[in-house]
């Protein structure tokens, strides 16, 4: 019975073939930061832009299916949180959260309206966004931070991207697409495994 109860013990394997998401956990503007509900009319208090790009495992091989949510700072630098003390400044009509998906290629895209810079700790931080990624495969969730290449002045400055050796920084700058459509884009593709060189740069939160 001993020997049975010590068996028991030993560590078992981790499963990650889930969390699966069915089609119906997303509406069709789940992405789009600049309504605050799928029948609002968008934002304009802000310049717009959009993200696209890929969600990549080692080999560079395209993750269907991963959700990534984004979370950001409206154009004047406020949160819709309770920990931001200007939250009550924050624009109502910018929702400052969104949520997309990969397709089978790996492809997301979001649209939102750029961030202004704030103060944290008596620190100024450059405008950025902020991205979970969650999905088949991953133990947990990743999470990283992406900064525009407009800023490279704050962006040298900011106390996160400086966590970073400096010859990672620019794996956490989007690549800037110009004007497509009339609207400022952005690209940035992650890595979730690969090489030092390559892998997409993660935080602990």
């Amino acid at each position: 019975m001993q020997q049975l109860q010590t068996s028991r013990r030993f560590p078992l394997s981790q499963h990650t073939i889930g969390p699966f998401f069915p089609a119906d956990f997303f509406q069709p503007t789940d992405n789009d930061l600049t309504r605050i509900t799928p029948d609002a009319a968008p934002c304009t208090n802000g310049v717009p832009f959009t993200l696209t790009g890929s969600v990549r495992k080692e080999g560079h091989e395209p993750v269907a299916n991963a959700i990534l949510e984004l979370w950001q700072a409206d154009p004047a630098g406020r949160f819709q949180h309770p920990e931001d003390p200007e939250a009550a400044q924050a624009d109502p009509d910018f929702l400052g959260w969104g949520r997309a998906w990969s397709t089978d290629q790996g492809v997301y895209s979001f649209r939102s309206l750029h961030p202004g810079s704030y103060t944290e700790g008596g620190i100024e931080r450059a405008p950025h966004l902020n991205i979970v990624v969650m999905g088949i495969g991953l133990m947990r969730n990743v999470e990283t931070t992406l900064f525009f290449p407009d800023y490279p002045e704050a962006n040298a400055k900011d106390p996160v991207l400086t966590l970073l050796p400096e010859d990672m920084r620019h794996r956490l700058v989007m690549r800037d697409n110009g004007m497509v459509d009339g609207v400022r884009s952005y690209e940035f593709d992650i890595l979730l495994r690969g090489s030092k060189d390559e892998e997409t740069p993660f935080f602990e939160t």
